[in-house]
């Protein structure tokens, strides 16, 4: 059973930086895919970014691409999300995701993922 702990959630100013960080157990392989989603309250979970295990295969939402970089690290089992530029709009619960891999998914979708962190806020003001 794999397990996602994400850390690296706070408060920042607009146009601040914060990493998020992942750390995976339980058996993920390089074919995996992991990924970020966040959620305001009353609204679905919303696709951020995704990365093949192996860290290749990035990318991004419209929202943050620019911004945000995601990232592994396969000797620590960890995955990172580094969001620079922030915005009061990326405040939000952060949810780490990892899913196998299957040819037919294209791993934007929340439905897509096999397995979710508890997440970590982030909060963004003016």
């Amino acid at each position: 059973q794999v397990q996602l702990e994400e850390s690296g959630g706070g408060s920042v100013q607009a146009g601040g930086s914060l990493r998020l960080s992942c750390a995976a157990s339980g058996g993920t392989a390089s074919t995996w895919f992991m990924g970020w989603f966040r959620q305001i309250p009353g609204k679905e979970r919303e696709f951020v970014a995704h990365i093949k295990w192996s860290g290749s295969s990035a990318y991004y939402a419209d929202p943050v691409k620019g911004r945000f970089t995601i990232s592994t690290d396969n000797a620590k089992n960890m995955v990172y999300l580094q969001m620079n530029s922030l915005k009061p709009e990326d405040t939000a619960t952060y949810y780490c995701v990892a899913a196998r891999y299957a040819n037919w998914r294209s791993y934007i979708s929340r439905t897509e993922y096999d397995y979710w962190g508890q997440g970590t806020q982030v909060t963004v003001s003016s």
